[in-house]
């Protein structure tokens, strides 16, 4: 059976961004003039995805609004002849996207369960919009790619620093058995350093077989009170083979404030309309700092 479904939770509160989000939606930030969350639709449709769920919260309205058609402003940019920005408009309505509500914020793994009238009895992809991936292959696209051959559930990682696996899910990985692709003896969520298995940390996109919900409908709340998804997976890998895919591109975590301050400059160094600009604003801009700096002592 092939993966044709897609599951974007974004039903957090987005505290670490306030005030800003105290009425605006997380996954409505811009990078530079791309809200975070059309990259990951994005990246779901270059996967070959062709249903998304985007799981919402309070104050999530917004996002719905950004992928639906806005007539008046098309008819606008029509009339002035501004082509360029009226393709930049339609190229998010034509998304088969679908929205469900979770009432109450209880942790990744209850928003997933938020799905499971949509998914049925089929294999799906969790997308979370805090982690930005880049690479030749999307990662999504290389999960369905492992699915494929293996018709198991795929979990993406990457190496990390060890002294941050308490930030993390973390994989107890067993046999590679192909070049980036674990056996998993069991996960564990959020170790300290020196109970870590591993330092290959779970990142934000998860291939999962329907079987998930059943867990999930059972799961007590974990780390933080909240219902787990690692939690959930970890019970499943029990029951049927879960594997790890080993990412290793380019993965941008715009989740807190400096890491969403660098992906701005970093995007903002491809962007046709301002790279040339920030470029050498940012070569001015260490030429200042390097001018401030305390002169050695002869």
């Amino acid at each position: 059976m092939h993966v044709k479904k897609a599951v974007i939770p974004a039903a957090g509160l987005g505290t670490r961004f306030l005030p800003a989000t105290k009425a605006m939606a997380k996954e409505m930030l811009p990078i530079v003039d791309k809200p975070t969350i059309q990259f990951i639709v994005e990246e779901a449709l270059k996967s070959g995805i062709e249903d998304i769920l985007i799981v919402t919260g309070k104050a999530k309205r917004p996002i719905e609004d950004h992928f639906d058609a806005n007539i008046e402003l098309e008819m606008n940019l029509k009339e002035k002849g501004k082509t360029d920005l009226l393709a930049l408009v339609e190229e998010t309505t034509d998304v088969n996207l679908h929205f469900i509500r979770q009432s109450h914020p209880r942790g990744l793994g209850h928003a997933v369960l938020q799905a499971r009238a949509f998914v049925g009895n089929e294999p799906f992809v969790v997308m979370l919009g805090d982690d930005l991936m880049d690479d030749k292959v999307p990662l999504t696209k290389q999960l369905m790619n492992d699915y494929e051959k293996t018709h198991a559930s795929t979990i993406a990682v990457m190496r990390v620093p060890h002294e941050d696996t308490s930030k993390y899910g973390i994989i107890n990985p067993g046999e590679e058995v192909e070049k980036g692709l674990f056996n998993v003896k069991n996960f564990v969520e959020k170790p300290k350093p020196e109970e870590a298995p591993s330092d290959l940390a779970i990142i934000g996109r998860y291939l999962l077989t329907p079987e998930i919900f059943d867990i999930l409908d059972d799961q007590k709340p974990g780390a933080g009170g909240e219902i787990q998804l690692t939690d959930a997976i970890d019970t499943l890998n029990k029951t049927q083979r879960v594997f790890a895919q080993e990412f290793t591109g380019t993965r941008s975590d715009v989740g807190d404030k400096f890491g969403f301050m660098t992906t701005s400059i970093q995007y903002g160094l491809t962007h046709p309309e301002i790279k040339d600009k920030l470029k050498d604003y940012i070569i001015q801009l260490g030429k200042e700092l390097d001018g401030n700096k305390p002169k050695k002592a002869k």
